[in-house]
């Protein structure tokens, strides 16, 4: 249930988010989901890829300052009010947040990338109550 998410750290450059792509592109890396946020100084660019280890060592040989992270994958209904229900579960459990972003691949579902401060309550809460996690191996398919 634990995802691997790559975290690349890029300075705010013309080409610097290409590079990035065409590294883990030219390498066959296919990214399943991205998340891209700036600072005045960098941006900060998550990604669920095919292959977390190998793009990791591809893009630290490239002088990308970049690293894993633990992440849980939430698949939830498209629909009005079916995200705010999982968040209310999971801060009634006393699950805290730190971010999130989310991608819907037609108008039924949507998978949502949490980074919880623990990701093993997170993940116990989210079974508890019933709710669908999405596998690794499942995220690296899309």
């Amino acid at each position: 249930m634990i995802i691997k998410q790559l975290t690349v750290f890029i300075e705010n450059k013309t080409g610097r988010l290409n590079e990035v792509t065409q590294l883990l592109g030219n390498s066959n890396i296919n990214m399943s989901a991205l998340s891209l946020a700036d600072t005045s100084e960098f941006g900060i660019l998550r990604m669920i890829v095919s292959e977390p280890e190998k793009a990791l060592l591809i893009l630290k040989d490239a002088d990308f300052s970049a690293r894993l992270t633990d992440v849980v994958c939430l698949n939830s209904p498209n629909e009005p009010l079916a995200l705010a229900r999982a968040l209310d579960i999971l801060s009634e459990e006393g699950v805290f947040i730190e971010y999130l972003y989310a991608y819907s691949m037609d108008n039924k579902s949507a998978n949502i990338v949490l980074k919880p401060d623990n990701i093993k309550k997170c993940i116990e809460v989210l079974q508890a109550h019933k709710l669908e996690l999405v596998r690794a191996s499942d995220m690296y398919k899309i």
